[in-house]
């Protein structure tokens, strides 16, 4: 079957990986404005960091009818600000002699189990209003590494996909010769 010239990509608000990456961000918001001292620099750089895991993947898929390349790198962006945010929480549970939760925790295995399930940011910013500061920063973390998983399965999907069709270059010869072809 011959892949169609320019497939129509970039609806990324369909992508698990943005709606994942939409509820770090509404999370992180949150936090950061409920839990940090006014005129902490933090403040805004872990609500940039969360801002750009999510604009990027937005940005990625917007560019990848037209740019594996872009996409892939604007992907691996998205992986390094979160990666960014991860510190940050860790760091915050970390300085203040709060409990950062082991994988084998109870809460942490629950945590997993919860987070697998939701990807609507609605449903963290109810859940985090009756939480406290260290189980806010667990369920983050908890949903920073299951982020960077599917994005890692993103960028092996973008890859596969570069493979069995080609670039834009590719698909475009490949466009032209089938139209002569048929003349």
């Amino acid at each position: 079957m011959e892949t169609p010239f320019l497939p129509q990509k970039g609806n990324y608000r369909n992508l698990i990986a943005y709606q994942k990456a939409e509820c770090i961000y509404d999370i992180t918001y949150y936090f950061a404005h409920h839990f940090l001292n006014r005129g902490d620099r933090t403040i805004d750089q872990m609500i940039q960091a969360a801002r750009s895991g999510k604009q990027n993947i937005a940005e990625g898929c917007a560019a990848s009818t037209t740019s594996a390349e872009t996409e892939i790198k604007l992907i691996n962006v998205a992986r390094a600000s979160l990666q960014e945010l991860l510190i940050d929480y860790e760091d915050y549970l970390r300085v203040r002699n709060l409990t950062k939760w082991d994988a084998d925790d109870k809460n942490a295995i629950i945590t997993r189990r919860i987070c697998s399930k939701h990807n609507e940011s609605s449903f963290y910013r109810n859940a985090i209003q009756i939480r406290t500061d260290e189980t806010i920063a667990n369920i983050a973390i908890t949903l920073i590494h299951q982020e960077d998983v599917i994005l890692r399965r993103y960028l092996d999907y973008i890859k596969d996909d570069f493979i069995k069709h080609g670039g834009i270059r590719e698909q475009m010869a490949r466009a032209r010769i089938g139209y002569r072809n048929k003349k």
